[in-house]
């Protein structure tokens, strides 16, 4: 048997006998999931709606089924380099490899710092050194920002978060960012919260800094994860799963992670 071949049967052995934990980092996905809000004049995405096309009675006996409106943005959801105008010439969400959606889990840990400031930036420095305690982020990971923001998901005015002077929620400073865009083979950055940005990201220089470097690099951001509060800070494997929407900025998505059990 070769190593491939081993280390597969090795993940399928883990999951038969328990010593490998499913955990589901995806939010539940209903009417009243906390969507996005722009300021005005900017237009804004829909959330989920369903109208009912039958069920079990004379427009279809024997099924029930729905049509469903909703924004690519809404929900856990992956953003692809299209979504911003950086990455316009990058890929949609249906081209994406499937190799950059499955990867190791780099989980920052920053859940202490958000308690003590909602608004908490995220800095080079802080991803420096946790590599210094962890080692180098691999090739083809998922950095994961874990805040406790989770928590607000079932909330939306506690989710936004927004106050006098706009929503205060965590995220990389503008270094953070050029660090997550540039300086390690990312596949992508993972967060809780409602976009992959802070909150206050709409003032920096560039504004949004991620979106604006992150995607423009061609790599992905995934938004409101939930359950990262049971991966360890490496070790554990993540599996995106977007619709395979060709031409898509953005898709709903199901998160997993592979975890061994302690």
């Amino acid at each position: 048997m070769s190593s491939t071949q081993s280390q597969v049967a090795s993940l399928l052995e883990g999951l038969t006998d328990g010593s490998v934990e499913i955990v589901d980092l995806t939010q539940p996905l209903t009417e009243t999931t906390p969507v996005i809000k722009l300021p005005p004049p900017f237009a804004n995405t829909p959330g989920l709606s369903r109208e009912e096309i039958s069920h079990y009675d004379e427009r279809g006996p024997a099924w029930a089924w729905y049509t469903l409106t909703i924004g690519e943005h809404v929900g856990t959801h992956l953003d692809a380099p299209i979504h911003w105008v950086t990455g316009q010439n990058g890929k949609d969400v249906g081209s994406i490899e499937p190799q950059m959606l499955i990867g190791p889990a780099c989980v920052v840990d920053k859940t202490r710092e958000t308690e003590e400031d909602n608004g908490y930036l995220l800095t080079a420095d802080d991803l420096e050194a946790w590599e210094q305690e962890n080692g180098r982020m691999p090739d083809g990971a998922w950095v994961l920002l874990r805040t406790g923001w989770q928590s607000r998901a079932q909330d939306e005015a506690q989710f936004l978060n927004v106050g006098e002077n706009g929503p205060v929620t965590p995220g990389p400073d503008v270094e953070a960012s050029r660090w997550l865009a540039n300086e390690r083979s990312i596949s992508g950055y993972g967060v809780e919260t409602v976009g992959i940005d802070a909150g206050a990201a709409g003032g920096f220089d560039p504004p949004f800094p991620l979106h604006n470097l992150l995607l423009g690099a061609g790599k992905l951001g995934l938004t409101q994860l939930a359950n990262l509060d049971k991966l360890p800070i490496t070790g554990a494997l993540i599996v995106v799963s977007p619709l395979k929407l060709m031409g898509g900025t953005g898709s709903p998505s199901r998160v997993y992670a592979f975890v061994p059990r302690a």
